[in-house]
């Protein structure tokens, strides 16, 4: 692109960007739909809303033979988006791009296999990290995130905040995992979070991998 077209191009990028926070999206899709913008601009060194029908197709055909499906509509949708609410124009053909039809059974761990996890992990932290993870059914981010005030010991319930979509629920809590998040919890005494990380990161989660359990 020569100089015309790049201040073009960013002048369209700060509205899309302007456009995804009225609209609320979500840090992680902001990110998303900002990278599909670049990657499409990076691709054919022309501001975006100069391609044709047959340039998009083009495009995804070779995305297609190059990333994941998820990436795939990620950029499908960032792209139906900048279209829709900075260009102000339609791209109906874009529906046409949809990941193959496979429907697998999820992978679920039997109380056994799920008693062997905890016993194999030889630090007491992480024992208690995954007999919550696992009792209660929740994301990794989900309970690496927990706080002291998230458990309702009266009603036997844990408030998750912010899960996946933003939304917030209520899970039933075992009367084992609120013993074990109690004595966990002595171990530290950290004034908010249940599983906060060690040393200079202990104001934070705990990190979600560890090289040694």
């Amino acid at each position: 692109m020569n100089s015309f077209e790049q201040q073009r191009f960013n002048h369209l990028y700060q509205q899309h960007l302007v456009n995804l926070r009225l609209q609320g999206k979500r840090p992680s899709t902001i990110d998303a739909y900002l990278r599909a913008v670049r990657r499409i601009t990076k691709y054919f060194d022309l501001v975006p809303d100069t391609l044709t029908t047959a340039d998009l197709k083009q495009y995804f055909d070779s995305l297609i033979k190059t990333h994941s499906w998820s990436t795939i509509k990620l950029d499908r949708n960032g792209l139906q988006f900048f279209y829709r609410y900075t260009l102000d124009k339609q791209w109906e053909w874009l529906n046409i791009i949809k990941p193959p039809q496979v429907k697998r059974l999820p992978d679920i761990l039997t109380l056994a296999q799920v008693g062997l996890v905890i016993s194999h992990t030889k630090k007491q932290r992480y024992q208690v990290f995954f007999l919550t993870l696992y009792s209660m059914g929740l994301r990794l981010s989900e309970a690496l995130n927990l706080t002291i005030f998230d458990i309702d010991s009266k009603l036997m319930q844990l408030h998750i905040r912010d899960g996946k979509g933003g939304k917030d629920r209520l899970v039933p809590l075992p009367s084992r995992t609120l013993l074990a998040l109690r004595q966990h919890w002595q171990t530290h005494r950290h004034p908010k979070l249940i599983f906060p990380g060690l040393g200079n990161g202990k104001n934070s989660p705990m990190d979600k991998v560890c090289k040694k359990r």
